[in-house]
């Protein structure tokens, strides 16, 4: 058994949120990194909204989906730096590769096989 419940993943999905739209603030980046990073606290808040999860408000997209999803934007987090050509800002490429790598270890700990009696509605 995996030890993230689908509402665990609920509460740290919220909490990503303001990391990623604190983050250039915190970590002195800005231009495309931080518009890139603004963008990403949007999307990850309506994906979680729109999840069938105990936290979910709307719960249109399953929850496996939103794994798939996860799977894909983390890997696309640690590629980032390298294909949008903003590598050399440190504090840039060390926060899209860390929460990147966070977001990919919540995935492989998340049982996604349980929805904590949330069903899509679709």
């Amino acid at each position: 058994m995996k030890p993230i419940s689908p509402t665990i993943h609920g509460v740290l999905d919220y909490l990503m949120v303001p990391v990623f739209f604190l983050a250039p603030r915190l970590f002195g980046f800005d231009g495309l990194p931080a518009t890139i990073s603004m963008l990403l606290a949007g999307v990850h808040l309506v994906l979680t909204v729109l999840t069938a999860m105990p936290l979910g408000l709307i719960k249109v997209i399953p929850f496996k989906v939103h794994g798939a999803i996860e799977l894909v934007v983390g890997l696309a987090l640690i590629a980032l730096p390298w294909i949008l050509g903003f590598a050399q800002v440190n504090s840039a490429r060390n926060f899209f590769l860390a929460v990147g790598i966070v977001i990919l270890i919540v995935a492989m700990l998340t049982d996604w096989k349980s929805t904590g009696n949330a069903t899509a509605r679709i």
